[in-house]
């Protein structure tokens, strides 16, 4: 046996209204706070993805560079310090001190 009452029938429209109601302003305000972040992010100095990973490969590039350029330059003056040590050289003279005043 079903009653028909139109009270409770009413109060179950206003209740799914307001339901609709509430989702409604929680999109609403999901919207308002996205737009604001992006607002404040874009506000700030902050570099893209593909510029980051560009500039990610030239220090990359520049470590390999540097640590090959170490290598080479250990390897050099191995060598010098090698040569130096088999045979002493003569004791270096500053430039010009072996001029004479009236040249």
């Amino acid at each position: 046996m079903q009653s028909e009452n139109r009270l409770f029938d009413d109060f179950v429209k206003v209740m799914n209204g307001a339901a609709g109601t509430i989702a409604g302003m929680g999109r609403e305000a999901e919207g308002a706070f996205r737009d604001r972040m992006r607002e404040w992010v874009g506000g700030l100095d902050m570099v893209g993805r593909e510029e980051f990973e560009a500039v990610k490969a030239i220090a990359v590039a520049a470590r390999e560079e540097n640590q090959l350029l170490k290598a080479r330059l250990d390897a050099l003056e191995a060598g010098t310090w090698k040569d130096q040590a088999a045979s002493p050289s003569k004791p270096r003279r500053k430039p010009g001190a072996g001029a004479t005043a009236g040249q």
